[in-house]
């Protein structure tokens, strides 16, 4: 399995930007198909984005479509999150996970979670 660490979330101003990052651990890190998740409190964990092995193909939840952009260097071991116009409902914890298949919307598919990165967007 590969280890997850995320890091960038902090406090943002609605409208504004976030850049978060998802380092990977070991060699295998470049043959995962890695995906971003967030859980609001009081909410079940969502989907937001998820992006090939290779960075050739991405997926995004409709809600943040045209706002958000994954992408990743597997030079660096790391996937990252651009976040764009930020909006209140964005706030959640952001956790990036690890899948060897296909179905990139499906968290159950994800064997490996890193602990999160709490984002706070105020109003």
């Amino acid at each position: 399995q590969v280890q997850l660490v995320e890091s960038g979330g902090r406090l943002a101003q609605a409208g504004g930007s976030l850049r978060l990052s998802c380092a990977g651990s070991g060699r295998t890190f470049r043959s995962y198909a890695i995906g971003w998740f967030r859980q609001a409190p009081g909410n079940e964990r969502d989907f937001v984005a998820a992006i090939s092995w290779s960075g050739g193909s991405t997926v995004y939840a409709d809600s943040v479509k045209g706002r958000f952009t994954i992408s990743r260097d597997n030079a660096k071991n790391t996937v990252y999150l651009q976040m764009n116009s930020l909006k209140p409902e964005d706030t959640a914890v952001y956790y990036c996970a690890a899948t060897s298949g296909y179905d990139w919307t499906n968290q159950q598919k994800f064997g490996s979670w890193g602990q999160g990165t709490q984002v706070t967007v105020s109003s």
